[in-house]
């Protein structure tokens, strides 16, 4: 695979002098201003990686985001999607109404774990865990 050359403008280069200098960033993203900015000196990929301590994988990732979608692609990362929810609105409420019942017999108050098991019984969904229960009924109060 061929190495992307980079070029920068003066205005991106001011940018990620200043992003750099800010200190309002993550590590990870003033690491892939530094490699945006060594890639414009023309510098190869192994001598970036040993100057900033990144791997040689990193700088060709970074050159390749940078060649193909410009500067926001090489800083930062997209949005990850994350898990898909156990529980839906209707869901979530026949748990809070459930928490706010009488508890069963032999229990002096509902627990997290018993809630658990009631959403399982009442087909809520197939599994789910108390930490679940937790931040579900946590987001009422």
């Amino acid at each position: 695979m061929r190495k992307q050359t980079i070029t920068l403008n003066d205005a991106d280069k001011t940018h990620l002098k200043e992003l750099i200098s800010s200190g309002n960033h993550s590590a990870r993203v003033i690491t892939r201003a530094r490699i945006l900015l060594k890639a414009d000196e023309q510098l190869g990929d192994e001598g970036i990686a040993q100057a900033l301590d990144a791997g040689i994988a990193t700088v060709g990732r970074i050159r390749r985001r940078y060649s193909q979608g410009g500067l926001e692609l090489a800083l930062y990362d997209l949005p990850r999607p994350g898990a898909i929810k156990k529980l839906d609105p209707k869901a979530e409420a026949l748990v809070i109404a459930t928490a706010c019942s009488p508890a069963p017999s032999g229990h002096s108050h509902w627990t997290l774990r018993l809630l658990a098991d009631r959403s399982v019984e009442l087909g809520l969904a197939e599994e789910i865990s108390y930490e679940t229960i937790r931040r579900t009924l946590k987001k009422t109060i």
